[in-house]
């Protein structure tokens, strides 16, 4: 594994869920592959549907987590890439117009960010606040269906965007939480962006594609089209309903539900065919309890196609409904149940693959992080890796930033009005050589 040219390129990213929270550290080498230097994974008990719900669980998840990517990168770390999820998540679509001073001069990125700017002083219900703000297409003097105005001249610029909001205080937690761990945060990105960044091709995202990640307490949905964000959505079922009716079901202990899902688990019952009895343990002085492998899949199933039908809902009020080339990807925990491509292809009608994080990771990468558990994490540390190249987020500067006011002002304190500055100087020049003579 090659080494970093120096510490300031290695990013960490910090995937918050409800099922486990992990920790990526790594950089972009020479060829713009992924060297993931070190990874940390721990199971996560104070999130609850994407939000952080306990203070003190999450936070020594999040500290073992780091701890663990630490020892195996040999590093310290003290800043992170956070990702942000939950069914607080909202988005809505606004237009912005600017009206520039001279017709001759190209627009600028000046303008777009002028543009961007505005969209952040929208009037959003109380505790609501904006995370993401993305441009779709402009409009330059009425002509239409603009993907990039900078060098063309005109007066009128004016922009659709997609809004993405979410509450102050599910991000006031995250980021209390990771400084409680002694961790600093540099950014934060909305969990599906960050999926899609990992997952998608960029023939994907132009063709049309709904990114479906199926997490433990929520399912993320994203569409592109044209190669833009045109939706985003946040279901609030994930794997986690799925392994309490399981538990419901089947009437054992939540512990072993999961591991019932995880090994013999089929979101199809269709393709079970042997039908094999299942013995779990009883309780203290109990019987044993035997479950059919194919009532197995028929609850698993029965709740799959409940989310799916959220999903097409999702799609449909979209208006993308008809434009998905590119069909279904499924990525996330969910994505691991056997057969669930099959049954989102037949549920859904859309072309559906698998979507693991492989594409942009140099060769020899830990087989561990192959996994569609790891998309959110290596989306937000080629997120982290993009603004920290692009000089949108400067780490290593801060602690010098933070010590110019205390520099500025004990300077201030020094100095004073004019006429005590001119009588400590001559109060000094008297002290040092009394015996002058004048």
């Amino acid at each position: 594994m090659m080494e970093p040219k120096n510490n300031s390129e290695i990013v960490v990213a910090l995937d918050i869920g409800t099922t486990k929270v992990c920790a990526v550290a790594g950089y972009r080498n020479q060829h713009g592959k992924l060297e993931v230097l070190g990874i940390g994974k721990v199971t996560s008990e104070g999130v609850l549907r994407g939000v952080v719900s306990n203070i003190e669980k999450t936070v020594k998840a999040i500290t073992e987590a780091v701890q663990a990517a630490e020892r195996m990168a040999q590093r310290e770390f003290k800043v992170v890439h956070v990702g942000i999820a939950g069914q607080h998540i909202k988005s809505l679509q606004h237009r912005g117009i600017l009206t520039r001073d001279n017709d001759h001069m190209e627009i600028s990125q000046r303008d777009i960010d002028r543009l961007v700017n505005d969209m952040h002083k929208l009037v959003l219900p109380p505790g609501d606040k904006i995370l993401h703000v993305i441009p779709q297409e402009y409009t330059v003097d009425n002509e239409q269906g603009i993907l990039d105005p900078i060098g063309m001249s005109g007066i009128r610029l004016e922009a659709n965007f997609h809004i993405i909001t979410g509450q102050i205080t599910a991000s006031n937690n995250i980021h209390r939480c990771v400084e409680r761990a002694g961790l600093r945060v540099a950014s934060m990105t909305l969990e599906p962006i960050a999926s899609a960044v990992s997952v998608l091709s960029e023939e994907e995202k132009e063709a049309g594609v709904a990114l479906v990640d199926m997490g433990g307490g929520t399912t993320d949905i994203t569409i592109f089209q044209d190669g833009i964000i045109r939706h985003t959505a946040v279901i609030p079922f994930g794997g986690n309903v799925i392994t309490k009716d399981i538990k419901d079901g089947c009437t054992v202990m939540i512990q072993q539900a999961e591991k019932l899902k995880v090994r013999f688990g089929s979101a199809l019952a269709g393709e079970v065919y042997d039908n094999r009895i299942i013995t779990i343990p009883g309780l203290k002085g109990r019987q044993p309890k035997e479950i059919s492998e194919k009532n197995l899949a028929r609850i698993i199933q029965a709740r799959v196609e409940e989310i799916l039908d959220y999903v097409v809902w999702e799609i449909r009020r979209s208006g993308y409904e008809r434009k998905l080339i590119g069909g279904i990807v499924l990525t996330g925990g969910g994505a691991l149940l056997n057969h669930i491509d099959k049954l989102t292809a037949y549920h859904t009608g859309y072309n559906t693959r698998i979507g693991t994080p492989i594409e942009h990771l140099a060769h020899g990468y830990v087989e561990q992080i192959s996994s569609p558990i790891f998309a959110t994490a290596i989306g937000l540390l080629m997120k982290g890796i993009q603004d920290v190249e692009s000089g949108r987020i400067r780490v290593q500067q801060q602690p010098e930033k933070e010590k110019e006011p205390v520099a500025e002002l004990e300077e201030k304190e020094a100095s004073g009005p004019w006429y005590e500055q001119l009588f400590r100087k001559t109060k000094e020049w008297f002290e040092a050589e009394p015996d002058r003579e004048f």
